[in-house]
């Protein structure tokens, strides 16, 4: 399956009764909703939902120079020492945020649980 990519170029304007269409939707208020069409759902529906399961975040190849021994600790550890440099550099980030986060309530994030990429505990 490949990925379908449209360029906001590509997409038509909105024609004038179009946009009216989509003024009129936006002002109904919700309770104007006809929601008798979808049927209710049972208490246990949510209870095993897990967020962002199908959630794969899109490559982008890059050329990055590393240091020769670095790159040999990564490489060391086995096969996957790209998913290992991405998972580093995705703990770095995340971490950085729940910093600014913290800085920006006021309040010290706790600590989290580290996110780690199954070839590194696999190595460790």
């Amino acid at each position: 399956m490949s990925k379908v990519r449209y360029r906001l170029s590509d997409i038509p304007p909105l024609s004038t009764k179009e946009k009216a269409e989509l003024q009129a939707l936006a002002r109904r208020p919700d309770s104007e909703i006809d929601l008798s069409d979808i049927p209710p759902l049972p208490d246990d529906a949510w209870k095993n939902a897990v967020r962002g399961r199908f959630y794969k975040p899109t490559k982008t190849p890059t050329t990055v120079r590393v240091d020769t021994d670095v790159l040999y600790w990564l490489k060391r550890q086995g096969r996957g020492y790209q998913t290992r440099i991405n998972t580093i550099l995705r703990e770095a980030m995340l971490h950085e945020f729940e910093q600014l986060q913290g800085l920006e309530t006021g309040k010290p994030k706790k600590a989290r649980p580290q996110v780690r990429s199954r070839s590194i505990r696999q190595a460790a």
